[in-house]
């Protein structure tokens, strides 16, 4: 371990950081806004420590910008979990008080005594995948609640509204009458402008696919090849997820996306329960791939039945089965 550890607290406009040395001496602390120069002058400070490591909280998280940058800047950066730093704060003199210079120091003091923290990478791939994944689902809810809009205006023309796609509401504003007109023509967004908006998002998510599909394709991997998954799901996992070897097992990594169920046995009666931690846009993914699989004939579908056959309910076999 380096002789200096500088501790960092991100936050989305602001760091704070703490310098210390092998015996936990605090050499330097501040706290700095993250726009170039802010960066820059913490950057500044941080350089004047020969053999440092910064050390950030939530490389995965809101660290991951400013870990990030401070990586492309040639520096050595090691992921610090929140979990840990809580517990050593607890520890920490005074009254108790969470705050970012508190942080910060927790922060520092778990890197200079924990062995085996990962040291963060340059991750553009990661990121772009990311980036694209959180726009096309940001597409598909405007998409939505576009169709939800539309149908609420075209119950006001059309006995029953319509339920079909775009393309088979236009019909419907041929309807003559003056509250059809009315409805067409006054604010909020008429008939005719909702339909133009749905075919805008639509081109944009047919844009958003081929991107997504080109850009999995481009790092390898071949989670295209499985049941149950697409461009956006794919996308979903290698974003969030980054480096896999990050986790020590395939139950620490079940256990961060909350496919691991909890624990609920008492005395002689054994079970478990669903747990809701985790990374939930992960889990949604597994859980789409997993109906997809019980749908069609697939493996995930054998395994389905056999869970069922060895006396699992039919929510825990789709549990196991996500997992």
């Amino acid at each position: 371990m380096a002789r200096v550890i500088i501790g960092m607290d991100p936050h989305k406009r602001s760091a704070t950081i703490e310098v210390i040395n092998d015996r936990e001496q605090v050499l330097a602390q501040g706290r700095f806004s993250t726009d170039r120069d802010g960066y820059q002058t913490m950057l500044n400070l941080g350089r004047q420590h020969k053999d440092r490591v910064w050390a950030v909280e939530g490389c995965n998280g809101i660290g991951r910008h400013l870990a990030q940058r401070l990586v492309a800047d040639g520096e050595t950066v090691v992921d610090v979990p929140a979990k840990l730093s809580a517990r050593a704060r607890v520890f920490a003199t005074g009254q108790g008080r969470k705050t970012d210079a508190v942080d910060a120091h927790s922060v520092a003091v778990v890197a200079l005594r924990t062995n085996g923290l990962r040291q963060v990478v340059v991750d553009d791939t990661a990121v772009a995948l990311r980036l694209l994944v959180d726009r096309r689902d940001g597409l598909g809810r405007a998409r939505t609640e576009t169709v939800s809009h539309l149908h609420h205006l075209l119950l006001e023309l059309v006995p029953g509204g319509r339920s079909s796609s775009y393309r088979l509401h236009r019909p419907a504003l041929a309807q003559h009458g003056a509250a059809a007109r009315h409805r067409r023509a006054y604010p909020p967004p008429a008939s005719s402008e909702l339909i133009t908006e749905l075919a805008v998002i639509d081109k944009k998510i047919k844009a958003a696919k081929i991107q997504l599909t080109e850009l999995v394709a481009a790092t390898g991997s071949s989670l295209l090849e499985l049941n149950g998954i697409g461009p956006s799901g794919a996308a979903r996992l290698l974003g969030d997820i980054g480096d896999i070897s990050r986790f020590a097992s395939r139950d620490h990594f079940a256990s961060w996306n909350g496919t691991a169920p909890i624990d609920a046995s008492s005395g002689d009666q054994q079970r478990h329960r669903l747990s809701r931690a985790g990374n939930r846009r992960i889990n949604r993914a597994l859980h789409i791939m997993a109906i997809v699989q019980l749908r069609h004939d697939t493996e995930g579908r054998a395994y389905n039945r056999r869970r069922l056959a060895a006396g699992k309910t039919p929510m825990e076999a789709l549990r196991s089965l996500k997992r």
